[in-house]
């Protein structure tokens, strides 16, 4: 697995072996940030059940302002902060290491708002991703021209509303499916 484009193109990152962690494709994060495009850089990034980091560091290397990881997993959290490291460190980066819910709870209350909030669950804690959805839609911790965007599998589905927030794209590729969402009426 490698950083697709900016700062730190094409640098290999580590990953945990075996099927605890399933990183988002370098295809996959690619399309991502297409559709993100510039708005990345000078934002503020959190990268949810963050695995290896990859999209956290992606949005870092394409100009993120602050990324936030949040992953419950400590030896995922020892390799978000390896990979950080391999990458020179940053100051406005920095790895939670706590579920979800108590991860976005706690950026929540140290005032971070954010441009954009990314979920890749494992697939059997979709239903848990959903909740911490429907919290993240009620909260201020996203700006109102905020994107949450939300990894499935293909075959699962997504709400298409999450109090004022919608579902403003649906994309597949493979198995995956990313699920975007936007504030109504912004």
């Amino acid at each position: 697995m490698r950083i697709i484009a900016g700062t730190y193109r094409g640098r290999l990152l580590k990953t945990l072996r075996g099927r605890e962690v399933r990183p988002t494709s370098d295809r996959l994060r690619e399309t991502l940030f297409n559709i993100l495009g510039p708005a990345a850089a000078g934002s503020v990034f959190i990268d949810c059940y963050a695995g290896s980091g990859a999209v956290g560091l992606e949005a870092l290397s394409r100009g993120a302002a602050q990324v936030f990881w949040i992953e419950e997993n400590a030896a995922a959290a020892r390799v978000i902060e390896n990979n950080l490291a391999a990458l020179g460190g940053s100051l406005q980066a920095g790895t939670v290491r706590t579920g979800v819910a108590a991860g976005l709870r706690r950026l929540e209350r140290q005032g971070v708002r954010a441009n954009f909030c990314f979920l890749d669950p494992p697939y059997a804690a979709l239903a848990e991703a959903v909740r911490n959805l429907r919290w993240l839609g009620a909260s201020s911790l996203m700006l109102p021209s905020g994107i949450i965007i939300l990894e499935h599998g293909r075959k699962d589905a997504s709400p298409e509303r999450m109090g004022p927030w919608s579902r403003a794209r649906l994309l597949q590729q493979g198995s995956s499916t990313l699920s975007v969402y936007t504030l109504q009426n912004y």
